[in-house]
């Protein structure tokens, strides 16, 4: 099991956690969203800080930031800027993005996505960011297709190997048999590293199987949406919610 924890919660077997975006345009809606969604109890928001109309501004970057962590008390802060490559709202040059992530973690984030990929200097990164304090998610975001499942066992052992607290793959399926493949890569990597938190998503109307059932497979945190989704096949997080409930009661 792992034991990795961030405010109480711990990150390994058992019934994945949510993770709801944030995607508002303002700094006053951002705050406003974070405040209902941890009103309602949510265990973990995640900050898409590429939607983030003063994104380019480190100092409102950081007044934001401050903001979200002194009312997410209890409630697990991701910050997360997601480039143009990898699905995000707009491009940013690696020595912004060095800033930015430096910012976040000043600002009080819990959890920092790193493109790991795209970031010849990822390891170096990562290191810098746990020396601040902060957990590192290694991600990887394929909209085109689903790779072969050797491509995706080497992309989630790479990010293991670079020090990342968590790894993230998502990808995005064609056919049915394209699920299966992620599903299968999430859990042989969970049988061959039992204590690291992996996370895996199969994108798009195929995919929405595989954001129910990590605990079967081995995926500890999944993002369902509130008012509009981040990405492809999200469910909307109060039905995900009931779904997982009902699974784990089952298992």
């Amino acid at each position: 099991m792992c034991d990795l924890k961030i405010k109480g919660y711990g990150f390994g077997g058992g019934k994945p956690h949510i993770c709801v975006p944030i995607v508002e345009r303002g700094a006053r809606e951002v705050i406003s969203e974070a405040e209902a969604l941890i009103g309602r109890g949510t265990a973990m928001i995640e900050w898409r800080a590429d939607y983030f109309s003063d994104v380019m501004s480190l100092d409102a970057v950081f007044k934001v930031m401050e903001k979200l962590a002194a009312i997410a008390e209890h409630t697990v802060l991701l910050f997360t800027f997601r480039t143009k490559n990898q699905g995000g709202e707009i491009l940013a040059d690696r020595e912004y993005l060095k800033k930015l992530y430096e910012t976040a973690a000043k600002g009080g984030a819990d959890l920092i996505d790193i493109e790991y990929f795209e970031n010849e200097d990822a390891d170096m990164t990562i290191r810098e960011l746990k020396k601040s304090g902060a957990r590192v998610i290694a991600s990887h975001h394929d909209f085109r297709e689903t790779p072969p499942l050797d491509e995706m066992r080497m992309r989630l052992e790479k990010m293991y190997e670079g020090g990342a607290d968590i790894v993230k793959l998502a990808v995005m399926p064609k056919t049915p048999s394209d699920v299966l493949r992620l599903l299968s890569a999430t859990s042989e990597i969970k049988e061959k590293y039992p204590s690291l938190p992996v996370v895996t998503m199969s994108m798009g109307k195929y995919g929405v199987i595989s954001r129910v059932a990590g605990e079967v497979f081995g995926s500890c945190i999944t993002f369902g949406s509130n008012a509009r989704a981040s990405a492809p096949g999200q469910m909307q997080m109060d039905k995900l919610s009931a779904v997982l409930e009902y699974l784990h009661e089952a298992m």
